[in-house]
């Protein structure tokens, strides 16, 4: 594991959070519910039938663990506020029963209710299955929409940065974003970047193909209009766009296309304008920089929810484990 998230796990070692792991009876993942617990990261639920566990895993040790099978739970408490949250769009009390009784639904709501501090799972479930569940029970922070993502790059070794660490967003999850969701990606980032990154000073740089007008375009428009909505919305962050990528970062470029700007030539929080820039970006850093990239880190919710690929290993459940315990520091 790299040094970031060695601090974050250090971190989460401090706050004696709960984490509800959703597939709980997925081999990785109760591999990682050992490890978290061995390693005393976090206090984990595991969303699985007990006797499935003891037969397929009869050397492991669940003492520690907390094990909970929602076919046989009694979820009429849990059922009723679903109903309660999904009536107006015609679900049933019986149809409430039976999806609270679904391993993403029961984890949420164990999260919504403060049962576990956040939720974690995707090793099997799609993004889209693992954030619908979260977006219908958890919802989304008061002021905040969006759900969004970004990633965590830890640098060795660049001229173009303030220190070692940067955060792209958004990279995974939202694919055109309007000036409202942009607005919600770089507010939510700007606090990962505090809560997660370890940067004391955002610098938000709304990212585009001009800077300061120098194209006309609705693009370019939508950029400069989520930039006055972050300003609007949260005047403590330091923010600036529209502002081209070499002006966002490289100081002497900075002073001939931004001068004045608190932002430009030291951004160290990039917005992208779109999920397909979002996403090349990234990859093209790590790619051919040799940066760390973590995550991405799920962003939004009300409670942290984060979402794995179904190709991670057990280190990559831990890790976002311990990211959602960090997270989770931020409601307290």
């Amino acid at each position: 594991m790299g040094q970031i998230i060695e601090e974050i796990i250090d971190k989460a070692k401090r706050l004696n959070k709960t984490i509800v792991l959703a597939e709980g009876e997925e081999p990785r993942t109760v591999a990682a519910a050992q490890a978290i617990v061995r390693d005393k990261i976090a206090n984990v639920i595991l969303i699985a039938d007990p006797a499935k566990l003891a037969q397929q895993y009869p050397d492991a040790d669940f003492s520690a663990i907390r094990v909970i099978d929602p076919a046989s739970a009694d979820v009429t408490e849990y059922a009723a506020e679903l109903y309660e949250l999904r009536k107006a769009k015609g679900m049933t009390p019986e149809q409430a029963e039976i999806e609270i009784r679904k391993p993403l639904n029961y984890a949420a709501m164990l999260t919504r209710k403060g049962v576990a501090d956040g939720m974690v799972a995707g090793a099997i479930n799609s993004t889209g299955n693992v954030l619908r569940s979260g977006l219908t029970i958890v919802k989304t922070k008061p002021g905040i929409k969006t759900v969004s993502s970004c990633f965590i790059m830890s640098f060795d070794n660049t001229p173009y940065h303030d220190n070692s660490v940067m955060v792209f967003g958004d990279s995974a999850v939202n694919i055109a974003p309007t000036s409202e969701q942009l607005r919600d990606i770089a507010i939510a980032s700007t606090r990962t970047a505090q809560a997660l990154a370890g940067i004391d000073t955002p610098r938000v740089a709304m990212l585009s193909f001009s800077t300061k007008g120098s194209a006309k375009h609705e693009q370019v428009d939508k950029v400069v209009e989520a930039t006055r909505l972050v300003r609007e919305s949260a005047p403590d962050i330091l923010v600036d766009g529209d502002l081209q990528l070499d002006a966002a970062i490289v100081p002497e470029v900075a002073a001939l296309k931004a001068p004045g700007s608190p932002v430009a030539g030291k951004a160290n929080v990039l917005i992208f304008p779109s999920l397909e820039a979002g996403n090349i970006g990234y990859k093209l850093v790590q790619r051919f920089s040799g940066a760390q990239a973590l995550g991405p880190v799920c962003q939004g919710f009300a409670k942290p929810i984060n979402d794995l690929s179904r190709g991670c290993s057990v280190d990559d459940i831990v890790a976002v484990a311990a990211i959602t315990a960090v997270q989770a520091s931020q409601n307290d």
